[in-house]
């Protein structure tokens, strides 16, 4: 009989080093480290866990070389002096611990580093980051010298560490990628101008590494293989990039795409289809011998065994995914595909708290950062647990209280779980959300929760049940502002729409609210032929989305549909012939339409909590029901409450 995914299963290699299986976790950065740089617990606790989940290679994320101009974050992992080592030993001993090999990245910011106050960073050529929107101070020739000597450095340092292996950064518009690429690089000396001469500074790194380091230590090179910006780098410049660094001794080229100006195509956001950067690897693969990893949104293991099988890469990265779930690569050799926790690519808890110089965290992962802290432990006392809510909150709850041991049962009002979710799931681009309800029904099936659907609970059930503890996770529901007309035929509110609930009659539609649902909203009426106007009263939309997810929606999604919106706009009257907005000087502006979709947030439900408490003597209020938020508050509150049970 033939193994489970048989090729993605296969033992792989770089350069001397052997890897158990194709699966690389590639470097993204986590804001773990100390305030000097130094590994913590919290860091290896969270490499360990990946490298427990059966990853076959973990690279660490971007270590900065030369402190203070090169930092990617505002606490990044320091390799700029060897007083570093010890405690980089400390974090390779954790990943071998389950015969995962580990390799470091070396970083330098250049122009999209951060910067300390009082700093200006350096770049090849004083030529500002749009996104950052700082000027750099153009490199001395001496400063480059320099510069490659602290590459070469880390990467003894790493060596001696005893990682197996290191990878040099050369994508996403940091600073090596800075020097290949015309678009950054405007030299007019022997580091820029032609290509050979925008590449002496990444093969002089090489070079002086081999020195050091010797020609068994495999280097990974990592390369941005289109940077998605008119001049920039394109494939066909990127295949000559990975030619030329195979001559020069490299042993792995790893293929991903973008720079901050093209953000949402380093890290992608929702909308994106599974394996959309494969292209980029499959080609680079066709014009070099060594070994290539492709990395972007790849999450089944099907999809990555056939990436394999038909040879497009020798291995696959999975970045937010080994986030969501460090137990991806276990669960497909062991053909579990279902149990697997998918990423919904939210890019909330990692990109986002991470660029607020936060601890990175999970969406649907509230273990992420604290994999000792909320490991799964038995409760002293097994307990009734009863859990009102079956949205994400509720079923994070359910899941965590019973594999503590508890008896737990769910109730939830509809006829089936996911509350919120189903109604997220709705927009297009959005289907990833689905995967999340999915894994729940399952996960709480498997952990033994009874689940009672289409049940309304009051206090008499309460008292029915007699619960030790009550776990509170009902939601919340569209808040209705007080406006003329506005309980009208024509008037419907987005929970409704998004939901199957009701059928939108007519051709145009205004959504009133532009925030991510009022957007969210506008898409699905788009999708399904509507003329939509979204009217916000802020100055611009979707001010509460991630900002990848947030670019991605208003220079593609809301275009592309055709999708048109007012801003600055409040709505003062509703009729059956449309509705009444006013601008900031009072002005009144008419805007026809056929029906009105209400999107404009949504307040806490929360009636049992009172009556409840005259009942039971343990009560807890968790998610939306205590306070309406995102998806990931909801799933931590859950897990943060099944935690503390005793």
């Amino acid at each position: 009989m033939n193994k489970p995914f048989e090729k993605l299963f296969e033992p792989g290699q770089i350069g001397k080093m052997k890897i158990k299986n194709r699966i690389v976790m590639p470097p993204m950065v986590m804001n773990y480290a100390g305030l000097n740089g130094e590994v913590t617990d919290t860091m290896i606790n969270y490499y360990q866990e990946r490298a427990r989940g059966g990853v076959g290679l973990i690279i660490v994320e971007a270590t900065e070389v030369d402190y203070p101009n090169g930092l990617a974050t505002a606490i990044p992992l320091a390799i700029h002096q060897d007083r570093y080592i010890a405690g980089l030993n400390r974090l390779v001993q954790a990943i071998h611990m389950y015969g995962a090999k580990a390799a470091l990245q070396l970083h330098h910011g250049g122009r999209q580093a951060f910067i300390m106050e009082g700093q200006q960073p350096v770049a090849p050529s004083p030529i500002p980051c749009k996104v950052k929107q700082t000027l750099p101070r153009k490199l001395t020739i001496k400063e480059i010298e320099v510069l490659v000597e602290k590459f070469s450095q880390a990467t003894l340092r790493a060596k001696t560490a005893g990682f197996d292996a290191i990878q040099i950064h050369g994508a996403h518009g940091y600073l090596i990628t800075q020097f290949m690429s015309p678009y950054t690089n405007k030299r007019q000396d022997k580091y820029g101008g032609t290509f050979k001469k925008r590449m002496r500074f990444p093969l002089e790194i090489i070079q002086r590494t081999r020195e050091l380091v010797g020609n068994d230590f495999p280097i990974i090179f990592r390369i941005s293989a289109d940077e998605f910006v008119k001049g920039g780098l394109t494939l066909e410049d990127s295949k000559h990039i990975a030619k030329t660094l195979e001559e020069a001794g490299i042993n792995a080229i790893d293929v991903s795409a973008g720079i901050y100006e093209s953000l949402f195509k380093i890290i992608e956001p929702m909308s994106y289809p599974e394996g959309w950067r494969v292209y980029l690897a499959e080609e680079i693969k066709k014009i070099v011998s060594i070994p290539v990893i492709t990395v972007g949104q790849i999450r089944s293991p099907e999809f990555a065994e056939s990436i394999i099988a038909k040879g497009k890469a020798d291995f696959v990265a999975l970045g937010r995914a080994l986030i969501a779930d460090p137990y991806w690569p276990q669960k497909a050799r062991e053909n579990k595909v279902n149990e697997i926790r998918h990423c919904l690519s939210c890019n909330i808890g990692c990109l986002g708290r991470i660029f607020s110089s936060l601890p990175a965290a999970c969406t649907v992962n509230a273990q992420v950062g604290r994999e000792k802290e909320f490991g799964i432990k038995l409760a002293e006392k097994k307990k009734k647990i009863m859990v009102v809510g079956g949205g994400p909150a509720g079923m994070e709850a359910a899941r965590v209280a019973s594999l503590r041991g508890h008896e737990v049962t769910l109730y939830e009002k509809n006829r089936q779980l996911g509350g919120q979710l189903i109604v997220a799931a709705a927009s297009p681009g959005k289907d990833k959300i689905s995967h999340l309800n999915k894994y729940y029904s399952g996960q709480l099936k498997k952990a033994g929760v009874k689940i009672i659907l289409d049940r309304k609970v009051d206090e008499r059930l309460v008292e029915e049940v007699k619960p030790d503890v009550l776990i509170i996770a009902t939601g919340s529901e569209p808040f209705i502002p007080d406006i003329p007309g506005i309980s009208g035929k024509n008037v419907l509110v987005y929970q409704d729409v998004l939901s199957g609930k009701v059928k939108v009659l007519g051709e145009k539609v205004v959504v009133a609210g532009g925030g991510m649902v009022g957007c969210d909203t506008a898409l699905y009426l788009a999708s399904q032929g509507k003329k939509v106007i979204i009217v916000e009263k802020q100055e611009a939309l979707a001010m509460d989305m991630e900002i990848t997810n947030r670019l991605d929606l208003i220079l593609e999604s809301l275009p592309k549909a055709g999708v048109q919106f007012l801003l600055n706009r409040t709505i003062a009257e509703i009729s059956e012939k449309g509705i009444m907005t006013l601008d900031r000087q009072r002005k009144k502006f008419f805007i026809e339409a056929d029906k009105v979709v209400i999107a404009l947030g949504t307040k806490s439900v929360d009636a049992l909590e009172k009556k409840a408490r005259n009942i039971v003597s343990e009560v807890h209020i968790i998610g939306d029901s205590k306070k309406p938020r995102q998806i990931i508050d909801a799933i931590f509150e859950g897990a943060v409450v099944a935690q503390s049970l005793i």
